[in-house]
């Protein structure tokens, strides 16, 4: 076994004999061979252990069983208790799916704390006969019939070349002990139906299934990065990205081979589901304006592109900038504050810039989402308008009005950021003193 998970290792590039590896330990008989394998294949590991709080002191004992494997070994031991159920109502999520979520944002943030190289999780061939399966039950496209990747950006599997009963053959010779789970007897889950009740009768009748799926998710994931690539082409003519927002242009699109699996994939980032993206394609001809969610995101037809936009992610409250402060951050964007005398300042117009006169302004500033009622001088004009009219004169899409922010002084609004001046606060001749702000978007993290 061991020889089997070293040649998958370099055959599919998992990572390097050097690497820094954090092993996702449950305490249950996979994770148990994991840690073992990566000790006789003389990696530099450490074990990461959950408790979602979900089997009172059988969670417990899972816990105290990691930290003493981790002794055992003689490598560092990280754990985190999770309050699962909550998260889940909060999210609306299962209890498997928020369980999932939380692990896999846990065990980042240490890799990343701690200076790992990768995580590696203990899935077995057996668990990709079962993901595929589930998949094919509940519906899925290219991607859900590759099964379970050998790798994904810094997550490894080493072990996905080896069943159920290789790893029963190394408990036995290395005489190992590990935790048993009783929930994975019950048939209450999903995949332990597939497990218990399905995969026996398919292997009536093809007794080498685990060689075969995983034959087949080879075969599969080499179609898929055809197709990524297809995709990849559209996605790099049809998608823009730009303040906090993603628009896709619809012109190349027209022509293009399966319409309805085209946009799922391009959509794949923002969870739009299949069902949802055909709504969305019986709707490319109809009027603009239409909404369409996924649990993350937002969409609107906007004439003759789509405009996404992160949920619930533009309620940052109110952000305050003081007098002398040169930065200030608000949700996704980047404020940069700079004062000047007027007479040595070179004015910059451009819609991400507001140069204002520092005399006319009343310190703290203050950053907020606009509101109904809000009003201001448009630059150019002597008269009122409604910040919401001015947003339907300028087009702006239904899911970016509640991202527009303003710039408040005193009551009074200064600047609509990234669309349009006040007029009371603009730059003269008279003007002594300048304050200019900036705003950009924060760089996406490495």
């Amino acid at each position: 076994m061991l020889q089997k998970v070293s040649g998958f290792i370099q055959a599919q590039n998992l990572c390097q004999p050097d690497s820094k590896i954090l092993a996702a330990v449950s305490g249950g008989i996979d994770s148990v061979v994991l840690c073992e394998v990566l000790h006789q294949l003389k990696y530099e590991f450490a074990v990461a252990h959950c408790n979602f709080g979900l089997r009172a002191e059988d969670a417990e004992a899972d816990q105290l069983f990691a930290k003493k494997l981790a002794k055992q070994y003689d490598v560092p031991f990280f754990t985190e208790n999770f309050n699962t159920r909550a998260f889940a109502e909060q999210e609306k999520l299962s209890i498997q799916m928020a369980a999932r979520t939380l692990r896999y944002e846990w065990f980042e943030q240490v890799r990343q704390q701690e200076g790992y190289d990768y995580i590696a999780t203990a899935h077995h061939s057996n668990d990709l006969t079962e993901t595929i399966l589930l998949h094919l039950t509940k519906g899925t496209g290219i991607a859900g019939l590759h099964g379970i990747p050998a790798k994904n950006d810094n997550i490894i599997r080493p072990m996905l070349t080896v069943t159920k009963d290789d790893i029963y053959d190394l408990v036995t010779s290395r005489k190992l002990i590990w935790r048993e789970d009783s929930s994975n007897e019950t048939t209450k889950y999903q995949r332990n139906k597939i497990r218990h009740e399905v995969i026996p009768v398919l292997k009536e009748i093809n007794p080498s299934l685990e060689e075969t799926m995983q034959q087949t998710a080879e075969r599969v994931s080499h179609a898929e990065r055809i197709v990524a690539a297809y995709i990849d082409d559209l996605r790099a003519q049809s998608i823009k990205e730009a303040e906090n927002a993603w628009y896709i242009s619809l012109v190349p699109l027209q022509n293009a081979t399966g319409l309805p699996v085209v946009l799922h994939e391009l959509l794949r980032p923002f969870s739009f589901s299949y069902t949802v993206v055909l709504e969305l394609v019986d709707a490319l001809d109809g009027i603009s304006g239409k909404q369409f969610d996924s649990p993350t995101h937002t969409l609107v037809k906007d004439r003759d592109q789509l405009v996404i936009t992160p949920r619930n992610l533009s309620s940052f409250g109110s952000i305050l900038i003081n007098q002398g402060d040169t930065e200030a951050e608000a949700g996704n964007l980047v404020f940069k504050i700079k004062y000047a005398e007027a007479d040595k300042y070179k004015l910059n117009t451009k819609p991400h810039v507001a140069a204002l006169d520092a005399d006319q302004l009343k310190f703290p500033l203050k950053l907020r989402s606009w509101q109904e009622g809000d009003w201001f001088v448009p630059l150019g004009m002597n008269g009122k308008k409604k910040v919401s009219d001015f947003l339907i004169d300028k087009k702006v899409p239904a899911n970016l009005k509640p991202q527009t922010l303003v710039l408040v002084s005193d009551q009074s609004i200064a600047w609509i950021v990234n669309q349009r001046l006040d007029n009371r606060f603009k730059v003269t001749d008279k003007t002594e003193r300048v304050v200019e702000i900036s705003v950009q978007a924060k760089p996406s993290a490495s």
